[in-house]
Parts: structure tokens; C-alpha cells; sequence
């Protein structure tokens, strides 16, 4: 397995994150279904190592992620920008308050050719959120980023049983493709 330093050539950023989910340990994916998110979805739902499914609201993945935690098992919430919106009270009164290392990736709607208002505007006040929260955010628009920021954020994460949140830049991922 490549090292976070050294990420495997040529590889997808959703490769990479499979590649960190694995050095740490990270087996249970819960997700609310997004276009977006759909190689890293495939992958890892093809991939034995890992216990995927879809929920039908961010609330309810954070609840099963927090049971987990608790259980010992580690997982990942994966969700697009407007999912994030539903999130700071269960955020505020479960994962910090009882140090719960909520793993959340979030696919960056609501910039770059944005049509729908409410993406934009949960683009426009999800870091502002996380900082309320004091919560570590980092967004990742270059493949030769992914491999070290989700090594040490998650290491951070897991290390001060704090919560942290993955945002995934349309420069990254090429975003959702709109009709002109």
C-alpha cells in the first residue's frame, strides 16, 4: 500500500481515499446517495473490506456512525453539501460533547456554474458552521493533497476524539456537470 506521502501514480482521489479509510482502520461507509460521491460509493461498496450502505437522511448516518464509534468501529459519512445543513445540532449535542471522532466527507455543491440557491447557499455557510463548532475542516482540491490530509486529519481526529470534516472541491472531483 502506497504511504500518505507518496500516493500511488495516476491514482483517483476516491482510490486515495479508499487507500487512507484502510491504513486507518475505517470499515463502516454510510452515505445518503450523491452523483458526485458515486466512484468512491462504487468502490467501496465493491470492496469486502468495507460495511456500505445508504441512508435516507444525514441525521440518521451520524446516529449509526456515533453507535458504531462506540462499539469499535470506525466510519465515514459521506453526504453533499446541502446534506450538511441537517447536521450542526446532532454535530453540537452528540459527536463533540460525548468526543466522538465523526468521520464526515462532504462533495462541494453550490460554486463553480451552481444552479440550485440552496446549494449555494449551504456552500457559502458550511465552513463558517464547522468554525462555530471549533471543528477541523479541510477542503481538498488537488490529488497530490488527498493522501496526506486524510492520513493526518483522521490520525488528528481519531487522536482527539473530535469530529472532522473532508470537503471535496469540484477542482478535485469535477464537480456536477451542468447543461449550459
Amino acid at each position: 500500500m502506497p504511504s500518505p506521502e507518496a500516493p500511488a501514480a495516476g491514482a483517483p482521489w476516491y482510490r486515495l481515499a479508499i487507500d487512507a479509510f484502510k491504513a486507518h482502520d475505517i470499515r463502516l461507509v454510510t452515505y445518503v446517495p450523491d452523483n458526485v460521491l458515486r466512484p468512491l460509493i462504487e468502490a467501496v461498496h465493491a470492496d469486502p473490506f468495507f460495511t456500505a450502505f445508504a441512508t435516507t437522511r444525514e441525521e440518521e448516518a451520524l446516529g449509526i456512525l456515533t453507535g458504531a464509534w462506540m462499539g469499535g468501529t470506525r466510519g465515514i459519512l459521506l453526504m453533499q453539501t446541502s446534506g450538511f445543513a441537517t447536521l450542526p445540532n446532532a454535530i453540537a449535542s452528540l459527536a463533540v460533547p460525548f468526543q466522538i471522532p465523526l468521520l464526515m466527507m462532504v462533495s462541494e455543491r453550490g460554486t463553480l456554474g451552481e444552479f440550485n440557491q440552496g446549494q449555494a447557499l449551504v456552500a457559502k455557510t458550511m465552513r463558517p458552521v464547522l468554525d462555530a463548532l471549533a471543528l477541523e475542516h479541510h477542503t481538498l482540491s488537488r490529488l497530490d493533497e488527498v493522501s496526506f490530509i486524510l492520513d493526518r486529519a483522521i490520525r488528528q481526529a481519531v487522536a482527539t476524539q473530535a469530529p472532522a470534516c473532508f470537503i471535496l472541491s469540484p477542482l478535485l472531483t469535477g464537480g456536477k456537470v451542468f447543461a449550459a
